[in-house]
């Protein structure tokens, strides 16, 4: 079943075919010349969970933070139909729920509930509905009790579950995150599994954990110096030795 946010009685997301994610013929170079997407073209429809995998250096970081205009290259990029133009961020970035690595490049507020808020605040939500969509974010992820807490002293998983939370209370299309599983414990890695699996949204998530891609991910898209090289089902793919061995991949098993 879907989950409905509080505000509303349309579901955060349904599987229907609609795209949320259309990337098109992507290009970006830094200031040094160094060129890191070469061509990207990507589109994610309404529902899919996919993850996103290469070597270090492959362009992954870089395609990411284009997709709420934190950078911007060459190419079309749509989130729900919405160009990712500067004109529409405000918009975008509560579409797009980004997850960094480091919890703690996100939580900067003295405790869970204030970093939950923040988000809504900003956007100008009184504050009966800012209280429901805190307390919504907080529900779905497990960390209701919570609200108090300094975030500061919450472990690495539970600051992982509050990040993603403060993103959930924008109620957004997209949930984008980099390397959730790295540094937690494997109580911690099981805890985060589940949450991901639970969560009825849209996923993009870059990650070196190929066991968390064969687990929660059906369709697996490989970049390499900036190119997606395969794009297709993840059963496939992580049993396709030559290619994961092509581009420094590993395969399920941990073997390439």
């Amino acid at each position: 079943m879907p989950v409905t946010h509080p505000d509303t009685t349309t579901p955060v997301v349904s599987v229907n075919g609609r795209s949320t994610l259309q990337v098109n013929n992507l290009r970006f170079a830094y200031p040094d010349g160094q060129q890191a997407l070469q061509g990207v073209s990507l589109h994610i429809a309404a529902g899919e969970k996919v993850a996103l995998v290469g070597p270090n250096g492959a362009g992954k970081s870089t395609l990411m933070l284009h997709l709420n205009g934190l950078l911007h290259g060459e190419g079309e990029i749509e989130v729900a139909g919405l160009p990712v133009v500067k004109a529409n961020f405000p918009v975008i970035r509560a579409k797009v729920g980004m997850v960094f690595q480091n919890p703690d490049d996100q939580l900067f507020s003295p405790t869970v509930f204030e970093d939950v808020a923040f988000g809504p605040l900003h956007m100008g939500y009184p504050e009966a509905e800012v209280r429901e969509r805190v307390a919504w974010a907080l529900t779905a992820v497990g960390m209701a009790e919570h609200g108090d807490r300094l975030s500061h002293h919450l472990s690495i998983g539970q600051k992982k579950r509050v990040a993603i939370a403060t993103v959930l209370a924008m109620n957004p299309e997209i949930l984008v995150l980099d390397e959730p599983s790295a540094g937690l414990d494997p109580r911690g890695r099981r805890q985060l599994i589940n949450l991901l699996r639970d969560l009825p949204l849209t996923m993009l998530v870059s990650t070196h954990d190929m066991l968390l891609v064969q687990e929660l991910f059906p369709r697996t898209v490989i970049m390499d110096e900036g190119q997606i090289v395969a794009d297709g089902a993840t059963a496939v793919l992580l049993h396709d030795a030559t290619l994961l061995e092509a581009h420094g991949l590993e395969g399920a098993s941990g073997n390439p």
